[in-house]
């Protein structure tokens, strides 16, 4: 008895099946993100013989009996993915990178193979370029490990088979979007294809302690391709960013079950591939106008690490009915917000300026402590009083125009001193918890309003 043809509408975003279209997804409220997918069914009869064979008892274990092993980590010789990851790449692990197209998600994966071939039999997988084309890109990024197989394969279940048979020590897939099961008659790219093919990879890494890395395309909101169960199958999910006008590259980590979420690597692409950037604050803020208005220095926190960050703000007499306001980098919400405290509570008035925010180097600041030096730059461009270039300020801003404390203060004010600021501007309710060998460094300084902290930063 031969399996039935029925053709299933699959939700792009949230993997939702239902057996007609709707406009808006029922599972997750989208618009426009039900495709048609054609699939046969198999017979009962088959379902149920199939069933039988796979059929194997469960076996639980008590937690007491199980042996807690700290999980070993491979070092990929860059420091700023190690940090990433949470100190190196764990054994079993599978790690999703992703971001835009051309951003250098299969430049990075290169590269640590000349490292991790040292130590590790790899396996390139490569299902959108040729073996020619990976070597001219290896001979330009410098990796002549003797260590490092390509495959050019796109069927998961040959793929899979290869890795049972030769046992390698890392495997590379390039990307999963390219990748396909034979059984199923979707097209490569999508929802089913992509979610049954992650799962094939992910049993086997973890029964064979192999660990992987998948490179996912992104659609054209930035999210990643395929479905959003995607993300919940992998160990890791890493996003590229970046502006293709800017050298720079920031990798970042919105899921890792071995690590922290909160740490950032940042990059710089070169002719020669991703070069570490070891100090990201020194290169956010070089290049900075002198004795010009309107510029303040950030200083926010990425896990453990502090970064400094140029906000500029410009204030000018609007030339149409509303005034405008445009941000780069900064919340447009919390912005007005800010331009509600300063005018109502500080006296500053910006009700007929257009006000805009750009923060440099394409960082985007979501802490709260971001807001005191927002609303200096703009009460800088304001009143067109430049701040100092040695100052740095940073701080909560409150409903009432109270600058409220902040965590890791110390940890900023030492980088702050590191990088050669004269003074800090904090919350007047850090100081106390601050130690006193801190002011033999930088002076410091505390603002209980928004007034208070702008007198402080001009003198």
């Amino acid at each position: 008895m031969t399996g039935k043809v029925k053709a299933v509408y699959v939700c792009s975003q949230c993997g939702h099946e239902t057996q007609k279209w709707y406009g808006c997804c029922p599972g997750c409220g989208e618009w426009n993100t039900l495709t048609e997918e054609v699939r046969q069914t198999p017979s009962a009869s088959k379902a149920a013989s199939a069933g039988r064979q796979q059929a194997r008892a469960a076996h639980a274990e008590r937690l007491q009996e199980i042996t807690a092993v700290g999980e070993h980590r491979y070092p990929t010789g860059l420091g700023e993915l190690d940090r990433v990851l949470g100190g190196g790449l764990v054994k079993g692990s599978l790690v999703l990178v992703s971001g835009d197209p051309g951003i250098g998600k299969s430049t990075i994966l290169l590269q640590i193979c000349q490292k991790l071939g040292d130590s590790l039999e790899i396996l390139y997988v490569s299902g959108e370029e040729s073996a020619h084309q990976i070597k001219l890109r290896a001979d330009r990024l410098g990796v002549d490990t003797e260590h490092l197989s390509v495959l050019c394969e796109t069927d998961v279940q040959a793929i899979v088979e290869y890795m049972r048979s030769s046992t390698p020590g890392l495997v590379i897939i390039d990307s999963i979007q390219t990748m396909n099961i034979d059984e199923l008659s979707s097209s490569p790219g999508s929802v089913t294809q992509v979610r049954e093919s992650t799962n094939l990879f992910m049993r086997a890494a973890k029964s064979m302690n192999i660990p992987m890395f998948l490179v996912g395309h992104v659609n054209k909101d930035g999210n990643i391709a395929g479905p959003k169960v995607l993300e919940h199958i992998v160990d890791a999910v890493l996003y590229f960013e970046g502006e293709r006008n800017y050298s720079y590259r920031i990798l970042r980590a919105v899921k890792n079950r071995y690590g922290s979420t909160n740490e950032l690597g940042v990059f710089e692409m070169s002719d020669k591939g991703l070069v570490e950037v070891e100090n990201p604050s020194l290169m956010l803020i070089s290049g900075r106008p002198k004795n010009t208005s309107g510029t303040c220095i950030a200083c926010l926190m990425e896990g453990t690490r502090p970064l400094m960050a140029e906000v500029q703000g410009l204030v000018t007499q609007t030339g149409f009915g509303n005034p405008r306001r445009m941000t780069t980098g900064f919340d447009y919400n919390r912005l007005s917000m800010l331009l509600a405290v300063l005018e109502k509570r500080s006296g500053y008035y910006f009700s007929n300026m257009d006000a805009y925010v750009n923060v440099v180097g394409g960082l985007k600041l979501d802490e709260p402590a971001s807001d005191l030096s927002v609303a200096l730059a703009l009460i800088s461009s304001l009143k067109d009083v430049p701040i100092r270039d040695d100052v740095l300020a940073f701080g909560e801003i409150g409903l009432a125009g109270e600058i409220r404390s902040v965590n890791a203060c110390a940890q900023r004010i030492r980088e702050a001193a590191r990088l050669g600021f004269a003074k800090c501007v904090i919350p007047k309710h850090n100081l106390p918890k601050l130690a006193t060998e801190l002011s033999n460094s930088i002076e410091i300084v505390g603002a209980r309003t928004v007034r208070d902290a702008f007198e402080a930063v001009c003198t």
